[in-house]
């Protein structure tokens, strides 16, 4: 299986998520350090049969990279599949996911407060993409870092917005997508970076690059980005709804109490240890099969994720980011709070421990 062939490379063991409160071992999290020789930022990372397929922003366009490992993507011949003629503006975090027999890669483009989503699609992964097409998201507001999936037989789309016209903070919003391209009824917030971990970096605040998944149990899960991604205190955070919970609902959604993976002690959420080898740690994909989250790892071993960071003792800058390798496992039994809200303040259930 070729999950398995990957998790071997990239330093996956068998792990017992049944003690949240437990803090990792330093040498558990020095099993890879996962460093690729790809620099940039915000991996996106599917899984198509035996064939492992990467969107990457390049040169004011869209590559595509293609290899039969993950680690190998980074080697692999660089194929451009979208050049923005249109001059659209700066083309921000390709989203790569294989649905309905094609290849469709969301991202943004566009200048300062124009930002908005984007999509191509192809039949093939690195080549035949059509012209770029606008998401028509409710509001038509600032958006990027968008992410389609299906939710109990809903096509949703997921992404970073501002509530208004202004940056004073990028939310997290959800709408039900009714094509590839265009969305239904309203667009609901579903995470604000209003809790003090998520704003130790500011101007404006961040939530931004959304991930979903499903645990074991079946619940949806958001794993984010928070905090500026020009600061080493970016980090990845997670949402959980409630079993049972409606996705639209912003009180169903109960969010992890601190950095689930990061650089910084204090950030942290207990029991969870910071990083040894990187700062800044965010933007992920956990590497799907097609990018579907029906098809998200069990409970037990560590399945393969990839992110962008900067190697500890190096300058933290933009220019400093590469992909890397990681692994992820689920934790069970994880207890989120929160206070003053309406509804029940607390959920136990999975989260994540994540491993450079």
């Amino acid at each position: 299986m070729v999950i398995a062939l990957a998790l071997t490379a990239i330093g996956g063991i068998a792990a017992s998520p049944g003690n949240a409160g437990t803090a990792v071992p330093a040498a558990a999290q020095s099993v890879a350090l996962g460093r690729t020789t790809l620099g940039g930022a915000d991996p996106s990372v599917i899984r198509v049969g035996n064939l492992y397929v990467a969107a990457k922003s390049v040169n004011g366009g869209i590559a595509v990279r293609t290899a039969t490992t993950l680690e190998g993507i980074a080697g692999a011949p660089r194929r451009q599949v979208w050049t923005d003629t249109g001059n659209l503006g700066e083309v921000w975090a390709p989203e790569i996911v294989h649905h309905n027999g094609r290849y469709h890669i969301y991202f943004a483009a566009g200048r300062s407060a124009a930002h908005r989503m984007y999509h191509i699609s192809s039949a093939t992964a690195d080549s035949g993409y059509s012209a770029a097409t606008k998401v028509a998201l409710p509001g038509d507001r600032w958006a990027i870092d968008g992410v389609p999936f299906t939710f109990n037989g809903q096509r949703w789309f997921v992404w970073s917005g501002w509530a208004g016209d202004t940056n004073v903070e990028q939310n997290l919003y959800i709408a039900r997508m009714s094509s590839p391209t265009t969305t239904t009824g309203g667009r609901y917030v579903i995470s604000q970076p209003r809790e003090s971990w998520e704003r130790v970096v500011g101007n404006p605040f961040i939530n931004e690059a959304p991930e979903p998944i499903l645990d074991p149990n079946g619940q949806l899960h958001i794993v984010y980005s928070a905090n500026g991604s020009w600061s080493s205190k970016y980090c990845l955070a997670d949402l959980r709804l409630r079993s049972g919970g409606d996705p639209t609902y912003v009180w169903d959604w109960y969010k992890s109490n601190g950095c689930l993976f990061g650089s910084y002690a204090e950030y942290m959420m207990t029991g969870w240890t910071p990083t040894l080898h990187v700062d800044g740690p965010g933007h992920h994909t956990f590497v799907l099969e097609r990018g579907d989250i029906a098809t998200s790892p069990p409970s037990g071993n560590r399945f393969p994720t990839m992110y962008h960071a900067v190697a500890k003792g190096t300058p933290y800058a933009w220019s400093n980011r590469y992909w890397y390798t990681g692994t992820a496992v689920w934790w069970s039994k994880t207890t989120y709070r929160r206070a003053n809200v309406p509804g029940a303040n607390t959920d136990v259930g999975y989260s994540l421990k994540f491993f450079e």
